[in-house]
């Protein structure tokens, strides 16, 4: 039911009015000013309005400003009697739909109305639509913004390119990995990626029909391993069946390579290892079985005693490996308790006796009267000092030095052991922690030793959130230094 609203000064033709448009179905509210009006007509949304443009507060025209300022979609008519061509074009140009002239008939005013009230609900339809579409419009922003911050979020890289080859979103991770950092969004971009991935992009867009399948490639982004990633390419479809672009996600694999790659070196490195001294027994052994050859019992002996050395040799470093092993992957039981790193120290010392008389070496100490303790298992503390001070003293002179210090500082007992040795190359020193790794010179020839302690060693302090520190000069010696945290 459409809304009216009459504002008139004459109360007959006001009263007349709202009689007539009753009569024909409408809802109408009256005025008898334009003080009234305004009141009516701002707070209220009607569908129509009559107004009087000649009112003895407030003429029609301020009555029509005021309403279509609060109510724009209000459709305005001017009743008077005394239009003039000036008054229609500035209330036209207000926002009156047209004028009707007083006095009026029935059917003139009924068909002003009919058109006016077609107008109107344009105007609601047009605002419906308008509003709908900027509802879309936010919801479509919000999705996008949503869209966007998942996109970006996402470790792997993601890059979606239409059927001409062109971006269409990325996120930063996939700037980085294809070193595109200046794309922009709608630019040609497959000339910017690897000619691998282009080629398997124009594979999937060459093909019009959607067919679902996807390409992987690991492709190394950055030289000598710096970057490698999983690319994989899907096609998107289009709702016709068509192919509408490719997706990429680069997943960073780098680690993975790297851990790789360490284990082929490793167990080429392990593989080494055991086929020398294997090979050595192995000969030994075959030569006292050949019966061609006539080896004399001292010399059968001798190479029974190499082989048997060879073999413990192994038998070591087999056990190094597995400690190694068990480090890694944190399945080797520990006892965690006190542990005075002096006693510890005193004890090797004690066990070393004889080696120290044999090549002569002098041991010299510096303890603090009283240290803290440490949260250790003491096996693992047992051996990680029985390494260093057993290299110290494997790979010293005759008639070298052992110096052994330990102090506390604010967070760490540090413990200083140095030795009048051989020493290491600045090179030799660089690969000091790598498992197998031996100085090899004239002066280590013809020691023993798997090259996996100092390995050990290292695991073994890194696991107590210790360090360790080496300064060495080849000729003169070395020092170890070894930070182990002290117990809370």
């Amino acid at each position: 039911m459409p809304k009216v609203l009459i504002v008139d000064d004459e109360k007959g033709l006001r009263q007349g009015t709202k009689r007539l448009l009753e009569s024909e179905g409408y809802e109408v509210d009256t005025a008898e000013n334009g003080t009234e009006g305004i009141k009516l007509g701002t707070e209220n949304d009607y569908d129509l309005a009559i107004i009087d443009l000649k009112m003895p507060d407030i003429d029609g025209i301020e009555v029509l400003k005021e309403i279509l300022n609060k109510r724009p979609n209000t459709i305005c008519f001017i009743a008077t009697a005394y239009a003039s061509y000036d008054t229609a074009i500035e209330a036209t140009k207000i926002g009156a739909l047209s004028y009707i002239p007083k006095p009026f008939s029935p059917d003139e005013l009924l068909g002003n109305l009919k058109t006016g009230y077609e107008k109107r609900l344009l105007l609601l339809e047009a605002e419906k639509l308008r509003k709908e579409r900027e509802e879309r419009l936010l919801e479509i922003s919000f999705e996008k913004t949503r869209l966007n911050t998942i996109v970006n979020s996402i470790i792997d890289g993601v890059v979606v390119i239409n059927k001409n080859g062109e971006l269409v979103l990325t996120n930063p991770a996939a700037l980085k990995y294809f070193d595109i950092d200046n794309a922009i969004i709608g630019e040609y971009i497959l000339e910017f990626l690897p000619e691998k991935i282009s080629a398997l992009i124009k594979k999937i867009l060459g093909n019009p029909t959607f067919t679902g399948t996807s390409y992987s490639e690991q492709i190394e982004l950055k030289p000598n391993r710096e970057l490698v990633g999983d690319v994989s390419v899907s096609p998107v479809p289009h709702h016709d069946g068509t192919v509408a672009g490719v997706v990429l996600v680069i997943n960073d694999i780098t680690e993975l390579k790297k851990i790789e790659y360490i284990k082929s070196q490793f167990v080429s490195m392990v593989a080494h290892e055991l086929k020398t001294p294997v090979a050595a027994v192995l000969g030994f052994i075959r030569i006292i079985l050949d019966k061609k050859i006539n080896i004399p019992e001292d010399k059968k002996t001798d190479y029974l005693s190499r082989s048997q050395n060879r073999l413990e040799s192994l038998i070591s470093m087999v056990n190094d490996l597995l400690d190694i092993s068990r480090m890694e992957i944190k399945t080797k039981q520990r006892e965690i308790r006190d542990v005075n790193i002096k006693e510890i120290i005193v004890s090797i010392i004690e066990f070393l006796e004889l080696e120290l008389k044999k090549k002569n070496v002098t041991i010299n100490t510096e303890f603090e009267e009283e240290h803290p303790l440490i949260s250790a298992d003491q096996n693992e503390i047992n051996r990680l000092f029985t390494n260093i001070i057993g290299n110290a003293l494997k790979y010293n002179k005759d008639g070298g030095e052992i110096s052994i210090n330990i102090k506390t500082s604010r967070k760490f007992i540090v413990t200083k052991i140095s030795d009048t040795g051989i020493g290491m190359k600045p090179e030799e020193k660089n690969k000091l922690f790598q498992e197998f790794f031996r100085a090899k010179n004239d002066k280590t020839r013809d020691i023993p030793g798997t090259g996996l302690g100092l390995s050990i060693v290292k695991r073994i302090v890194e696991s107590y959130s210790g360090k360790t520190e080496v300064e060495s000069e080849y000729g003169k010696g070395s020092t170890f230094t070894i930070y182990l945290p002290k117990k809370i």
